[in-house]
């Protein structure tokens, strides 16, 4: 039995076969480690250009917060686009952001071209405000069609309340372009997929030691090793000691998650839509209908405590009731937790290390387009195709601050949290 965490992806897993631990030598032009969805986006545009690759993961494909998210593909990163703009002007920023839709379309067309239905893909993606400011969201809209010609709808308040019923909510943008999918069975796919092409991949074997500073790099783990010409590390926030340098600059912070029970006639009184939704603050509550509209999946709230919190099911529990009354008393059947990866500039850390050693990690809970753009130009990187990895150069391998800065990480959620509840009891 494939060691997931119960979660709703676990309980619903379209391939649920094993693969092998490394023994043994294998020989590569590239060895990945870690078979989350960077690794495996990596992986597949790499063997799509005709080079030979081994992938290790410590667990199984899609293990940690790969197979374990929201399930939300939609563009941007962590850092918003006017701060990108602010560090490093608006025409590097703009590339950035494009970077970012791009990669919402490479998960569209592996789902397409792969034919990967149980993705599950649903359209539409909601972004709520808890306040009262059509404006801001208005220039948002524009600024979206006229610095990428991308489509936003505004959504004024009876609009929003007739679609998602909570006096929580005002104004909101609708992304028709954006989805939302099964994450694990679509790692899970991608994983066949390279499989297909001749890549080969390996469970339950932690890369335990590096050799990096020759031409020809070796990997071992507890029974193997590989020898290979590139490495690629995409352990995010599961990035352990193998090279001290990536574990000190990722921030480890946890998101949770629920699956309520089915409930599909009392969920219709309060969320009318299969687009998915999110709030605008900054730990916002994130939700949608699964399950054809029988259950609700809904994630929020974070914190640098790597373990999981007491409880955990009823305080995601009081966030849905708090938002939706009329959801009182509905019933959780599963709740978990994973572990995400930032960096201090919330900005993905995407580049070179040394000569032929690439990470490609930090994704702060925006990873299911970046980790797709992130291994696609590591891959164009490789094979020399294109050096866009460039563009992520003025965001490197900062250090986290060890247990200070885990500690301001965490004195920062709760001083948002104190702006967000200020500003939503001026709106009345």
């Amino acid at each position: 039995m494939i060691p997931y965490i119960d979660s709703y992806y676990s309980r619903t897993l379209a391939d649920p076969r094993e693969r092998a631990a490394l023994a043994g030598i294998e020989t590569a032009d590239v060895c990945i480690i870690g078979a989350g969805l960077a690794g495996l986006t990596t992986a597949l545009e790499l063997v799509r250009a005709g080079r030979s690759v081994v992938l290790l993961e410590a667990e199984a494909v899609g293990w940690g917060a790969s197979g374990r998210n929201g399930g939300f593909v939609s563009p941007g990163y962590s850092r918003g686009l006017s701060s990108l703009e602010a560090a490093i002007g608006e025409e590097p920023a703009r590339k950035l952001y494009g970077l970012s839709i791009e990669g919402m379309d490479i998960v569209a067309e592996n789902i397409r071209a792969l034919g990967i239905t149980d993705a599950q893909r649903v359209d539409g993606i909601l972004r709520v405000i808890r306040y009262n400011d059509p404006g801001s969201l208005q220039r948002m809209r524009n600024k979206a069609w006229d610095r990428h010609n991308y489509r936003l709808d505004f959504w004024d308040t009876d609009k929003v309340r007739e679609t998602l019923v909570s006096k929580k909510y005002r104004q909101a943008l609708l992304d028709p372009q954006a989805f939302h999918i099964h994450p694990l069975n679509y790692a899970r796919a991608l994983a066949a997929a390279i499989e297909a092409a001749g890549g080969r991949i390996f469970e339950h074997s932690r890369a335990v030691s590096a050799e990096l500073d020759q031409p020809e790099k070796i990997i071992r783990t507890a029974a193997g090793e590989v020898r290979a010409e590139h490495v690629v590390f995409t352990g995010g926030g599961y990035t352990d000691r193998l090279v001290p340098r990536l574990r000190d600059s990722q921030l480890p912070i946890a998101t949770y998650v629920l699956i309520t029970e089915p409930a599909p006639e009392r969920l219709a009184t309060a969320i009318r839509t299969r687009a998915a939704a999110l709030d605008d603050r900054r730990a916002s509550d994130y939700y949608r209908l699964v399950d054809d509209g029988r259950r609700l999946l809904w994630g929020g709230r974070i914190t640098t405590r790597t373990s999981e919190p007491r409880r955990l099911a009823e305080m995601l529990r009081r966030s849905i009731t708090d938002t939706y009354p009329q959801l009182d008393g509905i019933k959780v059947e599963a709740a978990w937790t994973g572990l995400m990866s930032y960096a201090r500039h919330l900005m993905p850390q995407i580049g070179q290390l040394q000569p032929n050693v690439w990470h490609c990690l930090g994704f702060g809970g925006h990873g299911l387009n970046t980790t797709a753009i992130g291994g696609r130009v590591v891959a164009e990187a490789i094979t020399g195709q294109s050096d866009r990895v460039r563009l992520f150069e003025p965001f490197g391998l900062v250090w986290n601050g060890g247990p200070a800065g885990r500690a301001a990480v965490q004195l920062t959620y709760w001083r948002y949290q104190a702006l967000d509840w200020l500003r939503e009891a001026r709106a009345g």
